[in-house]
Protein backbone atom coordinates (compact mmCIF):
# COMPACT_ATOMS: atom_id res chain seq x y z
CA UNK A 1 0.00 0.00 0.00
CA UNK A 2 1.45 2.90 -1.03
CA UNK A 3 -1.05 6.10 -1.28
CA UNK A 4 -4.42 6.20 0.33
CA UNK A 5 -7.27 9.14 -0.76
CA UNK A 6 -10.03 9.84 1.38
CA UNK A 7 -12.97 11.11 -0.38
CA UNK A 8 -15.72 13.69 0.86
CA UNK A 9 -16.72 17.58 1.19
CA UNK A 10 -15.93 18.13 4.57
CA UNK A 11 -18.26 16.72 6.73
CA UNK A 12 -18.16 15.55 10.11
CA UNK A 13 -18.16 11.54 8.95
CA UNK A 14 -15.01 12.72 6.40
CA UNK A 15 -13.15 14.52 8.45
CA UNK A 16 -13.60 11.46 11.23
CA UNK A 17 -12.61 9.31 8.27
CA UNK A 18 -9.40 10.81 7.72
CA UNK A 19 -8.93 11.07 11.22
CA UNK A 20 -9.49 7.39 12.00
CA UNK A 21 -6.94 6.30 8.65
CA UNK A 22 -4.64 8.93 10.13
CA UNK A 23 -4.27 7.57 13.31
CA UNK A 24 -3.99 3.73 12.37
CA UNK A 25 -1.59 4.57 9.58
CA UNK A 26 0.93 6.27 11.80
CA UNK A 27 0.32 2.94 14.79
CA UNK A 28 1.86 0.91 11.89
CA UNK A 29 4.65 3.36 10.52
CA UNK A 30 2.83 3.80 7.18
CA UNK A 31 5.29 5.49 5.11
CA UNK A 32 3.01 6.04 1.97
CA UNK A 33 1.24 9.13 1.21
CA UNK A 34 -2.48 10.16 3.07
CA UNK A 35 -4.76 12.40 0.67
CA UNK A 36 -8.13 14.32 1.29
CA UNK A 37 -9.60 15.06 -1.81
CA UNK A 38 -13.01 17.61 -1.62
CA UNK A 39 -12.86 18.39 -5.12
CA UNK A 40 -16.65 16.89 -6.40
CA UNK A 41 -15.56 16.07 -9.69
CA UNK A 42 -12.37 14.13 -8.27
CA UNK A 43 -14.74 12.35 -6.01
CA UNK A 44 -17.14 11.52 -8.82
CA UNK A 45 -13.97 10.15 -11.19
CA UNK A 46 -14.05 7.15 -8.72
CA UNK A 47 -17.23 6.69 -9.29
CA UNK A 48 -18.20 7.37 -5.46
CA UNK A 49 -21.90 8.49 -5.06
CA UNK A 50 -22.01 8.52 -1.15
CA UNK A 51 -19.45 10.04 0.76
CA UNK A 52 -16.80 9.56 3.00
CA UNK A 53 -14.57 6.72 0.63
CA UNK A 54 -11.39 5.41 1.30
CA UNK A 55 -9.66 4.57 -1.86
CA UNK A 56 -6.43 2.58 -1.60
CA UNK A 57 -3.75 2.25 -4.28
CA UNK A 58 -6.36 4.28 -6.81
CA UNK A 59 -8.92 0.64 -5.67
CA UNK A 60 -12.00 1.60 -3.71
CA UNK A 61 -11.69 0.21 -0.39
CA UNK A 62 -14.96 1.73 1.82
CA UNK A 63 -17.58 3.67 0.58
CA UNK A 64 -20.36 5.69 3.03
CA UNK A 65 -19.52 6.17 6.23
CA UNK A 66 -17.01 6.33 8.94
CA UNK A 67 -14.77 2.79 9.62
CA UNK A 68 -14.01 1.56 12.55
CA UNK A 69 -10.44 1.24 13.81
CA UNK A 70 -10.07 -2.30 13.59
CA UNK A 71 -11.59 -2.36 9.75
CA UNK A 72 -8.85 -0.11 8.78
CA UNK A 73 -6.69 -1.73 10.25
CA UNK A 74 -7.07 -4.83 8.23
CA UNK A 75 -6.40 -2.75 5.56
CA UNK A 76 -2.52 -2.52 6.85
CA UNK A 77 -2.73 -6.01 8.34
CA UNK A 78 -3.19 -7.18 4.42
CA UNK A 79 -0.57 -4.92 3.28
CA UNK A 80 2.00 -6.59 5.58
CA UNK A 81 1.00 -10.29 5.07
CA UNK A 82 3.41 -12.12 3.02
CA UNK A 83 2.41 -13.67 -0.21
CA UNK A 84 3.78 -17.42 0.33
CA UNK A 85 1.44 -18.94 3.36
CA UNK A 86 -0.71 -15.76 4.94
CA UNK A 87 -2.46 -14.77 2.49
CA UNK A 88 -4.33 -18.03 2.14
Amino acid sequence: MNEIKILGMGCPKCKATLQVVEEVAKENDFSGSIEKIEDIASILSYGVMSTPAVVIDGQIAFVGGVPSKKQVETWFKKDNACSCCCSK
